[in-house]
């Protein structure tokens, strides 16, 4: 909790993977020695699957693959009558001269991508390894496929189109939220972040992807009047991103198109080998 308050909550990989480590050695805190054999091994894996999707993602504009900057805001223009959603939402909802209460749910919503999927492994694997396994098939498949188009088809996202003429202008205000509510030490650590990330692995969007994930693997055991409700939250990330000028409305469908391969081809999967969902 300290380093939260003065550093802020992590975003970069290395930092996120010492919070999973902590959690992960506090869920195996009293158990036998065979289970902490199991701990490391995971979470060996863990890292493993990150650090291979960071390093493929930032290989993604490297391998003479040219850079796409039109056609996901085209597909945008066709699904909305010529129109682009991202500069539409910030006309009417952006003001540059004060934050609305929007601005700072949006900055919390698009927050939520660098803490819940892995804070929701911890928990996963500290009650059910099982579960923490189904898991992690369906995350890890959903980051390969997405790490797949990075690599063939590198693309600009909407602020990135904006900046070279392709659409009117718009603001990139995803952290002012932050700064509004006095948290600069999060702003800081997302901008540093952008520093580092390759801009151009921005199809599909991964934010909406993992905020879905999360829906559908625990949909099940959520009370009946509670699962519409639990929609809101990959729909918010969706809406977010496109006002904030991160996401294309397309990037957010694919990201959609291939949670629901992932879920599909495992629940197939584990119902042929007996495993229960």
């Amino acid at each position: 909790m300290w380093a939260a308050f003065v550093y802020g909550l992590p975003t970069d990989r290395i930092a996120v993977l010492s919070w999973v480590l902590g959690g992960f050695v506090c869920g195996a805190m009293g158990r036998p020695r065979r289970d902490w054999f199991f701990m490391v091994r995971d979470f060996s894996l863990f890292v493993a699957m990150w650090f291979a999707y960071d390093y493929s993602r930032g290989m993604a504009d490297q391998l003479g693959f040219p850079v796409n900057r039109t056609l996901p805001r085209d597909i945008d223009r066709l699904l909305f009558f010529g129109a682009d959603p991202n500069v539409w939402m910030q006309r009417h909802f952006y003001e540059a001269g004060s934050v609305r209460w929007y601005d700072v749910a949006g900055s919390l919503v698009y927050f939520t991508h660098f803490c819940v999927p892995m804070g929701l492994a911890i928990a996963l694997w500290a009650r059910n390894r099982d579960r923490w396994m189904q898991y992690i098939r369906r995350l890890a498949t959903v980051l390969f496929l997405g790490v797949a188009t990075f690599v063939v088809f590198p693309a600009a996202p909407p602020w990135m189109v904006a900046k070279d003429g392709g659409m009117d202008a718009i603001a990139r205000p995803t952290v002012r939220g932050w700064t509004h509510l006095g948290l600069d030490t999060v702003s800081r650590v997302i901008e540093r972040g952008r520093e580092v990330v390759n801009p151009v692995a921005a199809v599909p969007s991964l934010h909406v992807a993992f905020s879905l994930i999360v829906v559908l693997f625990f949909a099940k055991q959520m009370p009946k009047w509670l699962r519409p409700i639990i929609v809101l939250f990959p729909a918010s990330m969706m809406l977010t991103l496109v006002y904030f000028g991160e996401h294309f409305v397309f990037d957010g469908i694919l990201g959609v198109a291939y949670v629901l391969i992932a879920f599909r081809f495992w629940s197939r999967y584990e119902t042929r080998k007996g495993i229960s969902v």
